[in-house]
């Protein structure tokens, strides 16, 4: 008798083991999780952020033109390029943003400041994002303010609070 009890408990501890682990451990799938891309050395380029289904992307670009940060948010403006809009990426700046000036704020933030053509508080939330965010990557290459500087957006018609790039 006492070796049918263990066969029974044997079993059904191995149904009960069974049946836990083909319920899985419970955590439930999700979205993925973007954030910038690893530094895996120099870039040789230029980096905007443009968007994959809503989604803050960074491309990096040759650098063809002078690296200031006006010429940088010129070329976020042109939008995406080709083999981009084959890869889906897509931008919510304006093609009217430029031309643009950037220059540093004299507070203890050491913040930056956009002039642009277009107004400043009629940009969707992703295009702020695409523009603080660019800035921020441009920012260290030409020297005008540390990747974590506020940025404030003004245009035409008012301006919208300083920012900090939301990814990084």
């Amino acid at each position: 008798m006492t070796g049918r009890r263990t066969s029974r408990a044997l079993l059904a501890g191995t149904v009960l083991l069974g049946t836990l682990l083909t319920a899985g451990c419970g955590v439930r799938p999700s979205a993925v999780i973007t954030g910038r891309p690893a530094v895996s050395g120099p870039v040789q380029g230029v980096g905007v952020y443009l968007l994959a289904q809503s989604e803050l992307v960074l491309v990096v670009r040759p650098a063809t033109v002078d690296l200031t940060p006006a010429s940088i948010l010129a070329l976020l403006a042109a939008g995406p390029e080709e083999d981009e809009r084959r890869q889906g990426l897509t931008s919510e700046v304006p093609a009217g943003l430029a031309p643009v000036t950037v220059t540093t704020t004299t507070d203890q933030n050491g913040g930056l400041t956009v002039r642009t053509a277009t107004s400043a508080r009629a940009l969707s939330v992703n295009a702020v994002n695409q523009i603080v965010c660019t800035l921020a990557d441009a920012a260290p290459q030409t020297g005008l303010a540390n990747s974590s500087a506020p940025v404030t957006l003004v245009g035409p018609g008012g301006a919208r609070p300083p920012r900090r790039c939301p990814i990084g």
